[in-house]
C-alpha cells in the first residue's frame, strides 16, 4: 500500500517490514471504554517474504500513513487456515486497562487515578491534562481498571461539564479536553462525505427526571433529591435518572448535581454515521464541523467512533457521531 509503513518488532533485535506484503489494514478508535486497535492481511511465503521471518503474539506493530504517526500496539491474535493468507489483530496499550483489579481512591483527580494505575501496569505516559476536579471517593472491587478510568471521568464530567477523554498517543497515553480537539476542516456535503445516516433519539441516554438518594447516618434513612421537567414529561413521558449519592456531599452539591445532570441528559439525542473519504488526521475524540443541506445540519459533532481502511491506494472512513 503506498504511502503506508508497517513495521513489526519481535523484540529480539529484528524489525520487519511488512508494507509491500499486506493487502488491507483497518484502524479503529473509540472514545470510551475500547482500546484501539489495527487489523491487517498477509500473504504468507510471498515472494517479498524473507525465509527467516517470524511473527508473534506480543511483537509490537508501528504503522505510520504519509510520514504521520498513526499506531503503535502489540499482536494480540494471529489467524490462519489452510491456505497463505493471515489476519493480524493488535490493540494499543489501552488493552491492558481490561484487566480487572480492586481500587479505593479518596480526594483525587481523574488524572490521578489514571497516573496510579497506569504507573503499577507500567504503561508510558506522555501529557496529561489535569482534569482538576477532585473526585471525594471512588471505591471499585473487581472493576475492569477501563471502568475505574471511565468512572473518574465521567464523575469529573457530571461535576464540572469538562469532558476528558483517555487515548493512547502512539504509545504513549494522553488525556485531553474534548474542546481542544477540534477539526480544521469540514465534513459534509462538498467535503469528503460520500453517504450519511442521521438519527434522532430519546431511547438512550435521555432523562427528564432525576433522581438521587443518599444514605443519612444520622437519621438511618435516606434523603431523596428529585428534580425534574414538566415540559418534556409531557411530551416524552417520565424518563427518570437514578444515582446514588456519596455521603459525604451536602444537599447543595447535590442539588447542583441534579441541576447539571438535567442540562445534560434532557433533551433528545443525536447521533449520526458518516462515511467518506479518509483523513487520517481524525480518530475518536475529536470534534468535526458538519454541514448537511438537506437536514438542516450546521454543527459540530463529536466522533465517537472512527473506522478507516486503507485497500490498495484506496483510504476510506467511518465516523459514528453524536452532539455534545
Amino acid at each position: 500500500m503506498r504511502d503506508m509503513e508497517i513495521l513489526v518488532d519481535n523484540k529480539n533485535g529484528t524489525v520487519w517490514n511488512m508494507t509491500e506484503v499486506v493487502s488491507d489494514l483497518t484502524w479503529k478508535t473509540t472514545r470510551i471504554g475500547k482500546a484501539a486497535s489495527i487489523e491487517f492481511n498477509y500473504i504468507d511465503a510471498s515472494i517479498y517474504q524473507d525465509p527467516w521471518f517470524t511473527i508473534k503474539n506480543g511483537d509490537i506493530v508501528r504503522v505510520k500513513y504519509k510520514g504521520t504517526n498513526v499506531f503503535y500496539g502489540y499482536i494480540f491474535t494471529i489467524d490462519g487456515g489452510k491456505d497463505e493468507a493471515v489476519k493480524i489483530t493488535a490493540y494499543d496499550q489501552t488493552r491492558y486497562l481490561m484487566n480487572k483489579d480492586t481500587y479505593v481512591f479518596k480526594n483525587v483527580t481523574a488524572t490521578q487515578v489514571i497516573q496510579k494505575i497506569a504507573s503499577d501496569l507500567n504503561l508510558k505516559t506522555s501529557k496529561l491534562e489535569d482534569t482538576k476536579y477532585n473526585i471525594p471517593t471512588l471505591v471499585e472491587d473487581d472493576q475492569s481498571l477501563m471502568d475505574i478510568i471511565c468512572k473518574a471521568l465521567d464523575a469529573t464530567l457530571i461535576a464540572t461539564t469538562q469532558n476528558y477523554v483517555l487515548f493512547d498517543d502512539f504509545g504513549q497515553l494522553t488525556v485531553r479536553n474534548i474542546k481542544d480537539m477540534v477539526s480544521d476542516f469540514v465534513i459534509g456535503d462538498d467535503s469528503l462525505m460520500t453517504d450519511f445516516d442521521y438519527k434522532l433519539s430519546i431511547d438512550s441516554d435521555t432523562y427528564n427526571r432525576i433522581k438521587i438518594v443518599q444514605d443519612n447516618k444520622e437519621t438511618k434513612k435516606r434523603d431523596v433529591y428529585i428534580t425534574q421537567d414538566s415540559k418534556t414529561i409531557a411530551k416524552w413521558g417520565r424518563l427518570q435518572y437514578f444515582q446514588k449519592a456519596n455521603e459525604k456531599l451536602n444537599a447543595a452539591q447535590i442539588n447542583d448535581m441534579m441541576k447539571r445532570l438535567l442540562e445534560h441528559k434532557n433533551r433528545e439525542q443525536k447521533t449520526m454515521s458518516i462515511k467518506a473519504i479518509g483523513d487520517i488526521r481524525i480518530r475518536a475524540g475529536y470534534f468535526v464541523p458538519v454541514i448537511i443541506e438537506k437536514k438542516k445540519i450546521n454543527s459540530y459533532f463529536l466522533v465517537d467512533e472512527c473506522t478507516h481502511e486503507f485497500n490498495g491506494d484506496d483510504h476510506t472512513m467511518t465516523l459514528s457521531l453524536k452532539v455534545i
